[in-house]
């Protein structure tokens, strides 16, 4: 685990969930491992605010510091490589307040357009090595 950086997710959202599948699917570096935001991880890892809102994606880069909301999102995306690095410098251009509100919105609204899961995801058998929890 040791120079990974650490995805924290809602387990439970279906969006996020496909987030983390859109990583895995991408991360030909292995640079990530993910945990639910629900798991033991989490509330060893990170401050109790960050588990009391489960709506924010929330990564723990390798350099050590938290990333949450759309930050944590695009630095996803910058580490991801060549592709998704243009995305990332492009959403760099947009004003923080604006990347935020934009995140928000679709954070706050995320169970009513993409559905929520009974419990949080299980990982496959090829996928269990990158998950913490």
């Amino acid at each position: 685990m040791s120079g990974k950086s650490i995805i924290f997710f809602d387990g439970v959202c279906n969006l996020c969930n496909g987030f983390v599948d859109f990583v895995i699917a991408r991360d030909n570096k292995d640079l990530f491992v993910f945990a639910p935001l629900q798991g033991e991880t989490a509330k060893e890892k990170l401050d109790a605010n960050y588990l009391e809102n489960l709506w924010s994606v929330v990564v723990i880069g390798v350099d050590g510091k938290v990333y949450t909301q759309s930050q944590a999102a695009l630095y996803v995306l910058k580490e991801l490589g060549f592709v998704y690095k243009a995305i990332y410098y492009i959403a760099k251009i947009l004003p923080l307040f604006l990347k935020e509100a934009i995140y928000k919105l679709i954070a706050k609204n995320r169970y009513r357009l993409f559905g929520k899961r009974e419990t949080c995801r299980l990982p496959t058998p090829e996928e269990r090595a990158k998950f913490l929890d």
